[in-house]
């Protein structure tokens, strides 16, 4: 019986489009060096490659931002009943969601950073919401990623732009948290290790994070062994109450109180040697490599039980 044929997809319609290139070409050197039949699917649209189809192929997207993680691309394998890696059409949806991720992450006793969504047309709230949630804020795109579209805001006029500018999703208006950024990966519902991020000037956006050496990181962070597991607790706790499965990765603040603070859940985190979830996997001693396997087996294992043949290691060369 043949094994499936692992096809990587990368690229997507995305802001992040470059991102997931680099994360997509980091999966598929990986995965070739285990596994027979790897193809390269680079996308350039919100459809499915007509090649694959669900009796051959389980497909390890690499797609973030929109039609990414949001749950679009996800939908279409469903439909398809194409097996992949990851979080499914519904957690995905939910988790691009910050809002809602930051709702589910309340109810089973998770701190979030102080907030609330606003549409476009709340921007004459601006003062209020400073106000509220100040003196200085941070508004994010409510669905959006790698710190696209966020800003640090501490006037109303700024803020009242910011907010006018959003698209129909929204924004959320957060209390701004000053102190340590940390990050917790999640593997088959198990946290991986805590990872510190340590830009060398101003915050981590958009520029810090893909800019070689402007951050430092800190695997395992340097944290107390009580903040520690707090921290992997909630990001396992995280992970399953939004319906998470395979892996994600898991956003904090720690303010200068020493309390945490949820940020978000990512879906489909970078997988290049220098990304995150790479590093938090490397505290437990997993290598790049062998995360991916990992990421990888449980969709093996649903292409199988849905009766598609797998024999038991023949795909490994």
């Amino acid at each position: 019986m043949n094994p499936p044929i692992l096809a990587v997809f990368r690229g997507g319609t995305s802001a992040e489009r470059e991102v997931s290139l680099g994360s997509g070409a980091a999966a598929l050197a990986s995965l070739r060096k285990s596994f027979a039949q790897v193809e390269d699917h680079k996308i350039n649209d919100q459809t499915l490659p007509p090649s694959v189809k669900p009796e051959t192929h389980v497909v390890f997207s690499t797609l973030h931002g929109v039609f990414g993680e949001d749950g679009g691309m996800q939908s279409l394998l469903e439909a398809a009943e194409i097996e992949f890696v990851g979080c499914d059409a519904a957690s995905s949806r939910l988790c691009f969601n910050k809002q809602e991720s930051k709702r589910r992450a309340t109810d089973v006793g998770i701190t979030t950073a102080p907030g609330t969504w606003v549409g476009p047309e709340a921007a004459e709230r601006a003062g209020e919401l400073l106000a509220t949630f100040g003196p200085s804020v941070v508004a994010k795109p409510n669905c959006q990623g790698s710190s696209i579209g966020v800003q640090r805001v501490d006037s109303a006029a700024t803020l009242a732009g910011v907010i006018a500018a959003s698209d129909p999703d929204g924004c959320v208006v957060e209390s701004c948290i000053e102190g340590r950024e940390v990050t917790v990966g999640v593997l088959d519902g198990e946290p991986l290790g805590v990872v510190e991020i340590i830009p060398k000037t101003g915050w981590f956006n958009y520029s810090n994070k893909y800019t070689k050496g402007n951050t430092d990181y800190v695997f395992p962070a340097k944290l107390d062994g009580v903040l520690t597991a707090t921290l992997r607790r909630w990001a396992a706790s995280a992970f399953a109450v939004c319906g998470c499965r395979d892996f994600a990765r898991v956003d904090f603040m720690i303010g200068r109180s020493g309390d945490p603070f949820f940020l978000e859940i990512n879906t489909l985190p970078g997988l290049k040697e220098t990304s995150l979830l790479p590093m938090s996997a490397r505290c437990l001693g997993i290598d790049l490599d062998a995360l991916i396997r990992r990421m990888l087996s449980p969709a093996l294992a649903r292409f199988a039980q849905h009766g598609r043949p797998l024999a038991s290691s023949p795909s490994v060369t």
